[in-house]
């Protein structure tokens, strides 16, 4: 099964994310990550839902989310014409053995200590989801203590946005 991308352009309304979410369960789509803004305008919001399946599956799922009254404009968000990035917090047991290994790791990864304590650290990471899977395999030869996740979020490149493909 291929992954894709989807970026759903909501009216800002409550249960929105409820009919949007339970339109991919009655696919029976997994969703793998789901992030969710308001957008530069306080009247939309901007859902961003990363999944599984065919691109026959895909497009009836598409399709059965432009009838959602809510949804104003939906974007398949190809990989090689978008923007992906998505945040991580890990916190690993700070050990005086293992401090050396673990500095040199988000060093490499460019990643950032936002919390020291003599028993934890807590790092930030910011890039595509490859890279943040990449760091979480690399710590796991450490002690890991808790790991925080943020979904996908996803731009188009250049002029294009998600408002262009509506009439709003």
């Amino acid at each position: 099964m291929m992954k894709f991308t989807v970026a759903i352009l909501v009216n800002n309304q409550f249960g929105v994310l409820n009919r949007v979410t339970s339109m991919f369960r009655r696919r029976q789509f997994n969703i793998t990550s789901l992030t969710v803004s308001e957008t530069e305008s306080e009247a939309f919001s901007r859902i961003t839902v990363q999944s599984e399946g065919d691109e026959v599956k895909k497009e009836q799922l598409i399709n059965q989310l432009y009838k959602l009254p809510d949804v104003c404009s939906i974007a398949e968000l190809d990989t090689a014409d978008t923007v992906n990035r998505e945040l991580l917090l890990i916190k690993v047991k700070n050990a005086p053995q293992t401090r050396g290994d673990i500095h040199s790791a988000y060093d490499a990864y460019e990643g950032k200590v936002v919390d020291y304590t003599k028993d934890s650290l807590i790092i930030q990471m910011v890039g595509d989801s490859r890279k943040i899977d990449n760091f979480i395999d690399l710590m796991r030869d450490f002690e890991i203590l808790e790991i925080c996740r943020t979904g996908l979020v996803s731009l188009q490149r250049g002029e294009a946005t998600i408002r262009r493909v509506t009439n709003l």
